[in-house]
């Protein structure tokens, strides 16, 4: 439906209300009741509490709170018919906003992206590779491409909307169509003719690639961990890879062999990999528990596993990639948690701070610093923050890693995987440890210009060091200095008229002199001249860069209150300064240990210019905001910040 480009409007913000109707009727229609609300009548108050906030949680993941809509047009089909419909657009933490869902003929259907959010809300099929490239070409699905069944999702009836997947990877839905036959009905496919499912929607078409900051779609993850489960459960794994193909193609399908070839002694499907690799243990439900002794060590262990994990890998940013101070909630969520060899659900549930001898991870901290490996302060009276960290320690120094099972940090990076876990978890932002420097520039004015004629001055715009020196050499060769005070500049008509207009007092005096002291005609000479800049970055060649009228800008950090009583921090004006928005909101989510979001700034760039974006982060960041852009090589001169919750600039 998509392989061409479609005409969409404007995007609109979408109504609170309309949002909230539009995600009840997404979770009835494809019957997700069940997993959030249950029968009310049998529920207790308590019961109904949870219903209410499950049901507010699934719709907010459905349907962000910042979702806009746009209506589209598009043809689709053999005879290129035309179709109108609806994109909704949003993002969640702090994520680049993509098309979540497409409404058309008052139907909903979800992208590949929210499919990659929401596991198991649409039946998922499987077929091999070399067909998903075919999908990904507009083709639909036919018959003898299913792969993994029979049996296929009970729910994958005749006009179901379903999610295809490759067997290569199995849980990463990229694909999303109709399905024309009762596929949950077949008991075989080897032979079998037609189309299984109408293709509507694949990773790769303009949908996917749609963004109001023109940047490319996202590309498939590896493994998608909810999906992985749900295979699981139904033992659908296996079977995703069990067929082969023929070399004939079938109207955009693939068929298969006439039987069912067994895999190959040898080859796994990439879920039972994992286990396979040594980084997940199968699950052990009758292993002892866990001695206090061997958690209080798991947690010691980790934690310095989390400090070596940042010193190996980012050995060339400053303090190893680590924003000081660190709070309590950035030190357990991305130094010791993601560190913790929890290969099973009954280790997961050992190994939890409140089990360990120092119960909380204020005391946990604290335990570090009697050992000199960190340094501590106390902050607002109940929190404890990490002020730094002794990186040579010989106990990081001589760490020894562990093998880790697969988890995801904060940030959605993957660790663990391999014996060193040395997977980066920065985000790749190359603004982190710049070099800036921000180069004022002169030009003279029409007023002006006769001076700079009269010395003899070719370029049109100056540094402050460069109009010194032509107007000293040009003072000089009018022999303008005065005999008895080297320091004093006799006018001449040229100076006169060009520099002193005769309407100030200080005018009026110098006139009346005829002279001037030499700093006070160089500062008055730059005063009158027009304001160019140019921001250079790791020292290029300041003349390399092309110049923009006006004064430097100002990266602005403003704290506001919303909702009431409920403060955030907004960071806008980054672009002039070589610093993407994005990574900064990924480093600063993890740095605060709260959402972030990244979205144009209304108003701040003219037509046919690129968006400014703004970051918001949630509560009073300004701290973090600045040492983040300190990384990134901002001067703090050139941030101004508004406390609008106090209304005072600071």
């Amino acid at each position: 439906m998509f392989k061409k480009k479609p005409t969409i409007k404007p995007l609109a913000p979408l109504r609170s209300s309309d949002r909230r109707k539009l995600a009840d009727q997404i979770i009835n229609d494809f019957e997700l009741e069940s997993r959030d609300e249950g029968a009310k009548d049998e529920q207790t108050p308590e019961q109904k509490a949870e219903a209410t906030a499950a049901r507010t949680s699934l719709r907010n993941s459905l349907l962000p709170d910042n979702s806009q809509s746009a209506r589209f047009t598009t043809t689709h089909g053999p005879d290129l018919k035309q179709l109108n419909g609806t994109v909704y657009v949003g993002s969640q933490n702090g994520e680049e906003a993509r098309v979540l869902w497409f409404q058309v003929e008052n139907r909903m259907y979800p992208t590949v992206y929210t499919l990659w959010r929401n596991p198991d809300i649409v039946p998922l099929l499987h077929t091999p590779e070399i067909v998903v490239k075919k999908l990904q070409g507009g083709a639909d699905l036919m018959t003898p491409g299913l792969a993994g069944g029979p049996p296929f999702p009970p729910k994958a009836k005749k006009g179901a909307v379903v999610a295809v997947a490759s067997t290569d990877k199995p849980t990463v839905p990229v694909a999303v169509g109709i399905c024309e036959i009762d596929v949950s009905a077949l008991e075989k496919v080897q032979g079998a003719k037609g189309h299984a499912v109408e293709n509507m929607h694949w990773a790769g078409d303009e949908v996917w690639s749609y963004s109001t900051s023109s940047r490319p779609g996202q590309q498939p993850p590896e493994e998608i961990e909810g999906w992985a489960k749900v295979l699981e459960e139904r033992g659908l794994t296996e079977k995703a890879q069990e067929m082969t193909l023929e070399d004939q193609d079938e109207a955009g399908g693939v068929s298969l062999d006439s039987s069912e070839q067994p895999a190959q002694n040898g080859h796994s499907d990439p879920v039972s990999a994992e286990t396979q690799d040594g980084e997940d243990a199968p699950s052990q439900p009758d292993a002892k528990p866990l001695t206090q002794k061997e958690v209080d060590d798991a947690f010691y262990q980790a934690f310095l596993y989390g400090i070596y994990h940042y010193k190996t890998t980012n050995p060339n940013q400053n303090n190893f990639g680590l924003v000081f101070p660190l709070s309590q909630s950035f030190v357990m969520s991305t130094l010791v948690q993601p560190f913790l060899p929890a290969f099973t659900p009954e280790q997961k549930e050992q190994l939890q701070i409140k089990k360990t001898s120092w119960k909380n991870i204020k005391k946990f901290v604290k335990s570090f610093d009697k050992k000199k490996i960190i340094k501590t302060k106390e902050k607002d009276g109940h929190e404890t923050v990490v002020l730094d960290i002794d990186f040579n320690d010989a106990e990081i120094v001589n760490f020894n890693p562990y093998r880790l099972p697969k988890k995801e940090t904060v940030a959605g990076s993957s660790l663990g995987r391999g014996e060193t876990a040395t997977d980066k978890i920065d985000t790749g932002d190359d603004s982190v440890g710049q070099k800036l420097q921000v180069v004022s520039y002169y030009r003279p004015t029409s007023k002006l210009q006769p001076v700079f004629d009269a010395a003899s001055a070719t370029k049109a715009l100056y540094t402050p060091p460069e109009v010194r020196e032509l107007i000293t050499a040009y003072v000089e060769a009018e022999n303008l200095v005065s005999e008895t005070n080297k320091r004093l500049i006799k006018l001449n008509p040229t100076l006169a008229n060009s520099v002193f207009d005769g309407t100030g007092q200080l005018d009026k005096e110098v006139l009346a002199k005829g002279s001037v002291p030499r700093d006070a005609l160089i500062d008055r000479i730059l005063h009158g001249m027009a304001n160019s800049y140019a921001i250079v970055k790791n020292g290029s060649d300041p003349s390399s860069v092309k110049a923009k009228s006006g004064v430097p800008p100002k990266i602005h950090i403003n704290l506001e209150t919303r909702s009431g009583n409920k403060t955030v921090t907004k960071v806008s004006g980054l672009e002039p300064y070589h610093v993407n928005p994005r990574p900064l909101a990924d480093e600063l989510r993890k740095v605060c240990a709260g959402s972030t979001s990244v979205e144009p700034l209304a108003g701040a760039a003219k037509k046919n210019e690129a968006a400014v974006m703004e970051i918001m982060v949630q509560g009073p960041q300004k701290d973090a905001v600045v040492k983040a852009l300190e990384k990134r090589g901002v001067d703090k001169r050139w941030i101004e910040v508004l406390d609008k919750t106090k209304g005072k600039k600071r």
